[in-house]
């Protein structure tokens, strides 16, 4: 409406979108995922079906390969439950504290993703080592780091920091001191403030940085294979076991091996979809 006047204007059609149509971007799209994702999965999934139900189960069971399955997900929940505590404070101290040198220690939280995996291994194994800066100190008071289990988490919990920092930080940035200034104020308590005020808002984004750090920690290889010392029953990883049945030509046992860990990360991924899907309604649902 001008100066009390309706104004009509023709209807051109719909508006266009500013890339290709739903039909040919969902082709790409399923094109897309089919090269990289579904087809090499699904022949993984096919390799196995060469077995039987019985051979499948007793491949997947031996003692060797079950002490793997046990290393694997104990070390990387162990890593990842490290992560979800150290890496919120590191968030939280990335956002609600100005001080000099930030943006250094922001950019190292990164510095996993960039580097190699295999340098990572190295270099851990160099300063964890029983001749490393930390590894001797350590081995003088009867703490093995490395070619042990606990140098199999202190790599997954290299890795997989940033998991953790970069998925709650961003709703740090977006929470307000509002409801904690106002909490205050009514004589609530730091740990009512935390407990109530804060933590519900943050914990799905916790919990999902734990899943993908746990997630990642599974199927690592680069960064654990050096520290691990690579023992069998004792530090070899489920990666480790796959490449070593490959070296073997043992290819149907490495496939079956490899759907147990297919099997594993789909289901860390529904958790996480899930968790994300609960915590929306939960926060909407109690007004946050």
């Amino acid at each position: 409406m001008i100066g009390g006047v309706k104004m009509k204007f023709p209807i051109w059609g719909k508006q266009k979108s500013i890339i290709p149509g739903f039909g040919l971007s969902l082709g790409y799209t399923l094109f897309y995922l089919g090269i990289l994702v579904f087809i090499p999965l699904s022949a993984v999934v096919a390799k196995t079906t060469g077995l039987t139900w019985g051979e499948f189960v007793e491949t997947v069971t031996t003692q060797r390969v079950m002490a793997s399955f046990r290393l694997s997900f104990l070390t990387a929940f162990a890593g990842a439950s490290i992560n979800a505590v150290f890496g919120f404070l590191v968030a939280w101290v990335l956002v609600r504290y100005r001080f000099p040198g930030r943006s250094i220690i922001d950019a190292l939280v990164d510095l996993p993703f960039a580097l190699p995996t295999a340098v990572a291994g190295i270099a851990l194994t160099a300063v964890y080592g029983p001749n490393g800066w930390i590894g001797k100190w350590l081995l003088e008071h009867g703490i093995k780091a490395a070619f042990s289990p606990l140098g199999i988490i202190l790599a997954l919990t290299f890795i997989g920091l940033p998991f953790v920092v970069r998925t709650v930080q961003p709703v740090l940035q977006d929470l307000g001191k509002e409801m904690e200034e106002a909490a205050g104020s009514l004589g609530a308590s730091r740990i009512q403030i935390f407990s109530l005020v804060v933590l519900p808002q943050l914990i799905s984004a916790i919990l999902t940085g734990f899943a993908l750090a746990f997630a990642r920690g599974l199927g690592e290889y680069g960064s654990v294979v050096f520290i691990s010392g690579n023992m069998p029953m004792k530090t070899e990883i489920v990666p480790l076991l796959i490449i070593t049945k490959l070296e073997q030509y043992d290819y149907t046992g490495a496939t079956a091996i490899a759907v147990v860990m297919l099997v594993a990360s789909f289901i860390m991924l529904l958790v996480i979809n899930l968790l994300q899907r609960w915590t929306s309604k939960y926060l909407t649902r109690t007004g946050w």
